[in-house]
Parts: C-alpha cells; structure tokens; sequence
C-alpha cells in the first residue's frame, strides 16, 4: 500500500523533537508499505530554487518545503505558517499517488489537505490527533475571536466526519471527542498513544555516565530532568518554584532543564530572580533525539508539566512515554489519565497544581526513598514495553489498514 504521511512537523533522530511519525513510517516501511512524507522544515540545507525538495531517508520518500519557524514565535504569526503550509501541501498531496492519507495534527489544518485528497482523488484518510483542536486553543486563550472559534469547530467537525479513522493519543482525547460528537460513536476512533521507543532510550552504557557531570560541573544526588519545550502551556515556572522552595531545604536536589521555546529567556530570568539558577536549576540548549537518552539514563526522575488547566490533562507528551522507555519514573504535575496510570501502575509521583509546604516535605521524603524509585524504575520499563513499544503501536495501525481496505 502507498501512504502519503502528512506531518508539518516531521523530524528526524539527529533532530530535536518528537519522533513519533519517523518511528512509525519505518514501522510501515517493514510491513511492506511504501511511504512518502510531506512535511516542512526550518532548516537551510533543504532550501532550494524550488519550492519542494524531496530526499530518500532510510528509504523514505520526504518532501521538505522551507517555512522557517519557531516556538518563540507569537501565534499570529504561526498561523500565517499553518496557512502557508495548508495551501502548499494541498498541491503537493494532489500531486502524488497514493492509497491513504495518514494526517497527523497539530495543527487542525493539517486535516484540509487530507480532505480534499479525499473529495478529488477519493483517496480516504486517517486523521490522528496529536492535541484536541480547537479544544485546547481556546482553553489557553490563543484563540478568543467568536467567529474564529466557531470556524474551527466547523473545520473540526468536517475533517472527524470524512476521516475514515480519528486516532487519538489518548483515552482521554477519545472522550472530548465523542463527548462533543456523539454522533461519531459509530465511526472507527482508535487510541493509539504515543510511542516509547524502547530500543533507543535502552541503548545506553553505564561506562558513560558522566554526561550530567560534565554539564553542570558536579554529580547531584537526585536529578530531575525536564526535556521538551519552554511554552505557555508548559509552565515551567513551575519548576522554579518549586526548586526555589527545595533549595533551602535539600540542595542536592537538582533541576536540568534541556530545550527552546518562547518562555525560556522569561523563565531563565524568574530563575535569576528567585536565585536558583545553576545552583539546583541548570539550563541546557536542545539535543538531538539520539542525543537525549543519555541524560534520561544518568538522571533519577523524567519530568512533563502543564498550567493549570483541565483541556491540558489529555496531553500525551513525548517527555512521559521517553521518561517510561529509559526506565525512569515520571514526575507530573497535573490530573488526567496519566496521573491515573502513575498512581496504579506504580511508575512516578504526582505534585499538586498548587504546592504547599506539605506537598514539599512529601516529595523530598520521595526523593530519598530508593527502595521505592529502583521498583519504579522496573514497572516503568515493564509498563512501557507492554503498552506503549512502536510494535504494539504498529499492530493497531496494521489492524485499522485491514478495516479501512
């Protein structure tokens, strides 16, 4: 079968970022499929004289098209990068052949060019959502404008009734979307959550540990490492506070904080001013994919935040299922489905939205229980291979492809 991948933000190994979409388009490789990728790419070495530029990747077919951005830009200027890449995938999607669209979000318009695959070349699609959009926009106020919402909800509504399949990346996502569009109950709607990669974040050697050490200058008794982006939604400043308020009372508790975004000056700045930073917070630019096992192998917890706000509790970020595949325990701060998980499972330890000098005590109680976190190291691995491996993730998709054909 031909599968034409349709991801804005497609990456690479050697790049920064989630690789959730390379991992399952070799998956699809292996199963005997034919893949091409239609993505963008903030990279200088794939500018061209032409608008497209189509490189074969480990036998992959990927079509770049240079749309600088970044996350520190403001969100009106991400949305002139979304309508540009909307109408310049759309030609290109038209352009190719394929048997399925697989449309992986964000954003939601990454569902119009699927759509009028569909409507043209009756090509059907699969539509996975990576966020509930226009759900959580809105919830975080990127989004206030009435008509604006209700043209989003319109586009939502129109892409979840053509997909031949919606695939969630959690349960959690699932209920907004049936809540808010019974009528879909029928349709396929099939979770499937993000991946651990556990051969990746297992390929590690004890001889190297020394990567945090050279970093920050010294071995720490406890680590928290934080891996992911410094955005709105995330509220790292979280993390300062709350190392601002373990500082005084256990020092070798230590924050590494790798990554970009548009809050990381403004947050480096609340570090500076609460007196934390490169004391027990230490702040390191972004590495490659490859590169980030190691520091999930030599630190004690994973970490994943978000602000104080229910829409955000179905998120299902990289940083929970990396923290779970390098067999680490995972530190969150937030209700939801994968606070459910932590606290059955065995496999991390759950901070209130709001810490208080309780919530405080307890967690560095946690932090010195290592009977307690070398069990949760286990389960988490355990749990991770059992549930989230790229393989299981692969037999679900197989199992939609034999349904839709």
């Amino acid at each position: 079968m031909r599968i034409i991948y349709l991801h804005q933000y497609f990456k690479l190994p050697s790049e920064s970022g989630g690789t959730r979409s390379y991992d399952l388009a070799n998956g699809f490789l292996d199963l005997g499929h034919q893949i091409e990728i239609v993505t963008s790419t903030s990279d200088l070495k794939y500018k061209s004289g032409k608008r497209w530029k189509k490189i074969e990747k480990n036998g992959l077919l990927i079509h770049y098209i240079y749309l600088p951005y970044t996350n520190d830009l403001n969100y009106f200027k991400r949305l002139i990068v979304f309508t540009k890449f909307l109408f310049s995938s759309s030609l290109k999607l038209l352009s190719l052949k394929g048997d399925l669209t697989l449309a992986t979000s964000t954003p939601l318009t990454i569902g119009v060019p699927a759509l009028l695959k569909k409507w043209i070349h009756k090509t059907p699609f699969i539509f996975e959502v990576r966020d509930v959009w226009p759900e959580v926009v809105i919830a975080i106020g990127a989004v206030k404008n009435k008509i604006f919402i209700r043209a989003l909800y319109i586009l939502e509504s129109l892409i979840y009734k053509n997909a031949s399949v919606i695939v969630p990346l959690s349960v959690d996502m699932k209920k907004s979307i049936t809540s808010r569009y019974p009528k879909l109950t029928p349709k396929i709607i099939e979770v499937i959550e993000n991946i651990s990669e556990i051969d990746r974040f297992q390929n590690q050697h004890e001889s190297d540990k020394f990567l945090i050490e050279k970093k920050i200058g010294f071995l720490p008794r406890f680590s928290i490492l934080y891996a992911g982006t410094f955005g709105k939604v995330n509220g790292i400043n979280y993390v300062i506070n709350l190392a601002s308020k373990t500082l005084s009372l256990d020092p070798s508790i230590v924050y590494i904080l790798i990554g970009d975004g548009a809050y990381k000056k403004i947050i480096i700045a609340e570090a500076h001013r609460k007196g934390v930073i490169n004391k027990n917070v230490f702040f390191l630019d972004s590495v490659s994919k490859s590169e980030l096992p190691q520091f999930y192998f030599e630190c004690d917890i994973g970490s994943s935040f978000v602000i104080p706000i229910k829409e955000l509790w179905s998120n299902s970020a990289n940083k929970f299922f990396d923290t779970i595949a390098a067999g680490k325990p995972i530190l969150i701060n937030h209700n939801g489905w994968q606070k459910d998980i932590i606290n059955e499972e065995n496999i991390g330890y759950v901070l209130p939205a709001t810490l208080s000098e309780s919530s405080i005590i307890d967690f560095l109680k946690y932090t010195c229980d290592d009977v307690l976190i070398k069990k949760q190291n286990e389960n988490a691995l355990n749990f991770a291979k059992k549930n989230y491996s790229r393989e299981i993730a692969l037999s679900k998709y197989n199992k939609i492809f034999n349904k839709i054909f």
